[in-house]
This record gives C-alpha cells, sequence and structure tokens, in this order.
C-alpha cells in the first residue's frame, strides 16, 4: 500500500508539473528594463564573460574588452526566457511590440594613427528571432553582424532587423540604413535613415521600436534620435512590410541582440529594452493533456518505479556480498587499507589507459597516485570466480610481508569493481627486461643481476612454503609476475591464483586447471589440486628463462606437455655444452661459466617430470648460495609417468608394475628426447 501512495504522489507532482509548463507556455512574454544594471545579467542567456557584458546600465553588445583590442570582433545575447510565437492548433500567430534605445559610439583606432576622411565605421547591431539561443557564431564579425556566419548562412531559422552602419552589400545603398534579414546578413528590405534624420553612428541615443502584426502578418519599423523621440512618435514607420513570421520560425523562439566590429570599431550598446505580446492559448490542449499525456507519465512513473525497485533489490544484494567481501577480507589482523572506488578513478584519470603498465589474464594495471605516493593499481575482470581470485589475492599477500613479495598497499570492492593496490615498481615486469627481442631501449640483464633475481625469487617462494604460519602456494610463477623495483630486486607478486595451505594440511582449492602453458607442471593436468611440486616446476622454467633469456613456450597440442625450453636446455645437457644455453655475447669469466652451470642444472631438476625428484625451494637457495651442490639430473630427460614413482629404485617398480597392470603404457605421455 505504501509504494502504491508512492506512486500516486510520483503521478500527482508529475501531472502538476505538467501543467505549470503548460500554463507557461500559454502565457505571453512581457518584460521591461529601463537600464541594465548586473546583478539582472542572469536573466539572459549570453556566452559569459568573453561575450556581451553589462557595463554602466547598459548592454555592451560586442564589449570593449578592457580598453583592449574591438577590431573584428562580434557579440550576442539573448532574453532567458521564450516567446511562444504560434499556435498549430488554431493557426494563430502572436502580436509584439518591443521598443529599444540604441548606442552606437565609434572608437578610434588604437593604433594613435589618424582617422580617414572616408573613414567607414562598422559594422552595427541587430534584433534577432531565433529558434535556438545559441552561442554566437565563430567568425561572424564585420558584415555578418553576428547573426550567421560563411557556414550557417541560409542554413539557420533566424529572423533579424539590422542596423548597419557599413554597407556590407552592393544593395545595401546608404551605409547609415536599417534591413530585414532572413535566414543571413544580407536584407531582403532595406531603407536609409540619413532622410529621416538619424545617424547611428553619431555616438547618440537612437530609439526604435518594432511592431509585428500577427493577424496581419506584418511588421513595421519605426527609428527616430531620442531627442526627437516626442516629435517623431506621429511619423510614419520607416520599413513597413509584410512578414509570415510563423513560416520562417518555429513555435518557440527567443529574442535578443547581435552585433559585429570590423577594421574599425564602435561600441555596440542597448541602454533599455521593453517587450510585450499577445497571449498564445489552444483550445482542446486540456483534452490533449488528459488524453496522452498523463497516461505517457503514468506509464513513464510506472517503469522508472519498477526499473527503481529492482536496482534497489540488486545494491542491496551487492550491499550484503560487499559486507560478506569485507568480513573474508578484514577477519585479519593485519587486513590492508580499503580505498574508495572514486579516489582510485582520481588516481588513474579514470582508468585512463595512457597510465596502462600492463594487462594480463585477471585484469589491466594502472599507474596512479594515492596520498602523494605512487601505486599501481590493477583492475580486475569481475569474470564467475573473478571475487574468488580477488579475495585470495588480497587474504594471501595482505599478510605476507617479504622483501621479495611485492607490497599490498590496499584494495577496493564496489559493486562490479574489483581494484588491489600495489606499491608501484618502477623497473616493470621482468619479462619486458629479459624477452627484449629487439627493443635496444631495454638495457640487457648482466649475468650477476640475473642470479640476483633468480635468488630474490626463491628466497620469495622459500618464504611462501616454509616461512608462513600457513603454507602459501602461488600456482603461477612466471616473469610477467616478478616485478622489478628501482634497484632491479625482484618482488613475486599477482596473487589471483594463489591458495593458502592451512597447519592442518588442509588447502582450499579448486578442480580447475591453474597456471599458464609453459610454466606448468605436466601434473597439473592430471590432478585436482595445486601442490608444492608446481611451484618449484614453475620456478625451474623461470630459471631456466631468465638464464638463457627465452621465452619458455607453450603447450603444443593436447596431451603434448612438452616446453621447448626445459627439452632444449636438457638436449644440450646431455650433449655436454649445457653452457651453449646461454648467449656468447654474455662474455661470462671462468667462475662465471661455473656457476651459470650451477643455476641451469639447478632449474633443469626443479623442472624433472617426476614431481618426487624436484628439490625443495629450501635446497634451491642452498644450491644458489653455494652450500651445496645442485641436485643430480639423469644425463638424458626422463619420461614423464604417472602415478609418479618414487625416487627410490624407480626401474624396479616400473617394471613390477607393467608385469601386474597396475601401470599401463599409456601413462609415458611424453618423451625426454
Amino acid at each position: 500500500m505504501k509504494k502504491f501512495r508512492k506512486l500516486s504522489n510520483m503521478l500527482l507532482l508529475a501531472t502538476v508539473i505538467l501543467l505549470a509548463s503548460f500554463s507557461s507556455q500559454a502565457s505571453s512574454l512581457s518584460f521591461d528594463y529601463p537600464k541594465f544594471t548586473e546583478d539582472l545579467y542572469n536573466q539572459f542567456k549570453h556566452d559569459g564573460p568573453n561575450g556581451s557584458v553589462f557595463y554602466q546600465d547598459a548592454i555592451q553588445v560586442t564589449p570593449d574588452t578592457n580598453g583592449g583590442e574591438m577590431r573584428n570582433k562580434s557579440g550576442r545575447i539573448w532574453y532567458g526566457k521564450p516567446l511562444k510565437l504560434w499556435s498549430q492548433k488554431k493557426n494563430v500567430t502572436a502580436s509584439f511590440n518591443t521598443s529599444f534605445v540604441l548606442n552606437i559610439t565609434p572608437q578610434p583606432p588604437k593604433s594613435g594613427n589618424p582617422i580617414p576622411n572616408n573613414l567607414t565605421w562598422g559594422h552595427g547591431i541587430a534584433f534577432v528571432l531565433s529558434g535556438q539561443a545559441d552561442p554566437i557564431p565563430e567568425n561572424s564579425y564585420g558584415s555578418w553582424l553576428g547573426i550567421v556566419n560563411e557556414t550557417t548562412t541560409g542554413k539557420t531559422r533566424i529572423v533579424a532587423v539590422e542596423f548597419d552602419t557599413n554597407g556590407n552589400y552592393s544593395e545595401d545603398g546608404d551605409r547609415n540604413h536599417v534591413g530585414v534579414d532572413v535566414y543571413s546578413s544580407r536584407s531582403i528590405v532595406q531603407e536609409p535613415l540619413a532622410p529621416n534624420g538619424v545617424n547611428l553612428s553619431s555616438g547618440k541615443d537612437v530609439a526604435v521600436n518594432l511592431r509585428y502584426d500577427g493577424i496581419a502578418k506584418k511588421l513595421d519599423v519605426y527609428v527616430f534620435m531620442s531627442s526627437d523621440a516626442g516629435g517623431n512618435q506621429s511619423k510614419k514607420p520607416i520599413i513597413s512590410m509584410n512578414i509570415s513570421l510563423s513560416d520562417l520560425l518555429p513555435r518557440r523562439v527567443f529574442v535578443g541582440f547581435s552585433a559585429s566590429t570590423g577594421e574599425y570599431a564602435e561600441l555596440n550598446c542597448v541602454r533599455s529594452w521593453s517587450f510585450s505580446s499577445t497571449k498564445i492559448d489552444d483550445d482542446g490542449n486540456l483534452l490533449w493533456l488528459l488524453g496522452i499525456v498523463i497516461p505517457l507519465v503514468l506509464l513513464v512513473v510506472v517503469v522508472v518505479s519498477v526499473v527503481w525497485y529492482k536496482w534497489r533489490k540488486r545494491r542491496r544484494a551487492n550491499d550484503v556480498e560487499n559486507s560478506m567481501v569485507e568480513q573474508q577480507i578484514q577477519s585479519s589482523a593485519s587486513a590492508p587499507q580499503k580505498f574508495q572506488l572514486k579516489d582510485l578513478k582520481r588516481a588513474t584519470g579514470n582508468f585512463d589507459s595512457k597510465n596502462e603498465l600492463g594487462r594480463g589474464a585477471f585484469g589491466i594495471v594502472y599507474r596512479g597516485v594515492v596520498m602523494n605516493k605512487e601505486v599501481a593499481v590493477k583492475r580486475l575482470k569481475n569474470s564467475g570466480n573473478g571475487k574468488q581470485e580477488f579475495i585470495a589475492e588480497v587474504k594471501s599477500i595482505g599478510n605476507l610481508h617479504h622483501k621479495n613479495l611485492v607490497k599490498l598497499v590496499g584494495w577496493c570492492h564496489e559493486g562490479n569493481e574489483l581494484v588491489v593496490v600495489y606499491e608501484y615498481m618502477p623497473n616493470g615486469s621482468l619479462d619486458k627486461m629479459i624477452f627484449r627481442e629487439a627493443d635496444t631501449r631495454v638495457p640487457r640483464l648482466t649475468w650477476e643481476r640475473r642470479h640476483a633475481i633468480i635468488s630474490g625469487v626463491a628466497q620469495a617462494l622459500d618464504y611462501l612454503h616454509n616461512g608462513c604460519a600457513n603454507r602459501v602456494l602461488h600456482r603461477d610463477i612466471k616473469a610477467s609476475n616478478i616485478m622489478l623495483d628501482s634497484e632491479f630486486n625482484p618482488r613475486v607478486g599477482d596473487f589471483g591464483l594463489a591458495r593458502i595451505v592451512m597447519s592442518d594440511g588442509k588447502t582450499h582449492h579448486s578442480t580447475e586447471i591453474a597456471g599458464t602453458p609453459g610454466y606448468m607442471a605436466p601434473e597439473s593436468f592430471l590432478i585436482g589440486k595445486a601442490t608444492v611440486e608446481m611451484d618449484v616446476y614453475a620456478f625451474g622454467v623461470l630459471t631456466l628463462e631468465i638464464a638463457c633469456e627465452r621465452k619458455p613456450g607453450v603447450q603444443i597440442e593436447e596431451n603434448n606437455y612438452g616446453n621447448r625450453i626445459v627439452e632444449s636446455v636438457w638436449l644440450l645437457h646431455t650433449r655436454d655444452r649445457l653452457i651453449d644455453a646461454i648467449d656468447a655475447e654474455a662474455n661470462l669469466s671462468y667462475d662465471q661459466e661455473l656457476q651459470v652451470e650451477c643455476v641451469l642444472k639447478l632449474g633443469l631438476a626443479c623442472c624433472h617430470p617426476n614431481p618426487h625428484e624436484r628439490p625443495s625451494m629450501r635446497t634451491v637457495l642452498q644450491v644458489l648460495k653455494g652450500e651445496a651442490d645442485p641436485p643430480p639430473i639423469p644425463k638424458e630427460r626422463p619420461f614423464f609417468i604417472w602415478p609418479a614413482m618414487p625416487p627410490v629404485g624407480v626401474n624396479e617398480i616400473m617394471e613390477e608394475s607393467l608385469a601386474t597392470g597396475q601401470l599401463s603404457p599409456i601413462s609415458f605421455l611424453t618423451s625426454g628426447r
């Protein structure tokens, strides 16, 4: 019941507004301005401070810009409310009567040069009627009188009575004349003013009275010097012509003034202005209102109400969901800062592509500035699992603190937007450094730097696997997820696929295959959970590509889990040419060659097809520090067998399993050759 009451109130309000609008349209237009003070300026439509201004109780249609250059200028100003000119239902046109006082004062050239004897002042002022209160057209100075320009002439529905001080066209016999213009600044009718004792450029006030008879379709124009007003009131109009404004102009029009200057300038001012029109009212409007508009308003109100109700319902659902997400994230004592979306939009220029740092499977990263500090803002794709990936990333890295992990600054979840904020890494992602291709602008990493990066990533993974209260499996170790700070120290980031292994051994995981082809261990495609050994395999691939500065390659076809960089480096190991995996341009010393060989063997050990044979990250660190030798690896790359055999007595177990049928030959999925 409450909703229906609200709906009826909205309908009533809409109807009242419509009736008020109808009443306003039916009323006449009337105003009187004996002078123009600055407080009246907002009652008019104008082009702002660069257009017409109110100064010394007058409208300066082409303003004197603080004594600056006035040549080749134009200006325009409109009364703020429209005039209802004609009625379609009764075929009635309004009559109107308007009077105004003009003052056109020539201005000497700014150069100080003497005024030529044959000086032509320019260009004049016009009273205009138009369906649109448009700003002044560009390049409408000089002969265009601010009415139209070269592009809009003949196309704009505008009618003007011009008071010309120059004589713009050959038919304008007298430079001091009045004319009527239709859709252009070229007069269809003009009359000289000198025979009537009027000099527009005299600097004295000139009175004008325009009378339009809407029934007779007749326009009368009276012009006389203000000092002679009393003696000229009874004179005949200077222009009297038949013109159907209802055929030339739309139903509603705006009234105002335009003016321009040319090579020589003048102040074009309006000192006073009064206007009155007859009332245009349509019989049958009320019936039209009741029969059409009210049902339309009702329909609009109903549609708006339904949309509003659904929006509110969806918003409540989003609020509940946002609250649940926040509770999950803020459950940690060291929960990161929550940002508002508007602040992150402001920080990134509304996620402007110019600020883009990179993009990946889960979203786009932008450079931003928050609290006077540069940050990296990752806007995640809100896919089917987007929210779970978002929570995983924020919770995983929010509770982690290590020098080789990207620091999480904060997060934001509003509506469908999922945003994570990191500290900014000036040297970008590692893949841009090691996969330089032909880009000579990117400096090549020295072997010392590459070794330091491999060691830093190993320290980060050892911390995730062994140094946290709850073990974290990254599941997407690759070059594009390793960021480099200002000193080229590696920082592991992008924890969108991370999973936490609780202290009781239980793992939060899904059965979906996760990771990036080329970095994924062969068993990833056969089991439904993440393991430490899978992270070690990805680290091994990363180690080889950093050392060799080569991309890892991708899965070629279904059930082919070969990796080109692993296979090629292992082949070199088989041929006792392991050092050839490094570019000859590296210019390595003997000690460095030994270190390279050790790192490559370590990488191959991490990429062993049998996950049981891969070293732990703790062992990897010992090897990189020179505290242990790399694990022994076969001369030839072993077969990938599933289920994986334990490291002791592999050949005997394989033979026994094949004999008893417990292991099918189809388990040999790929050769090591």
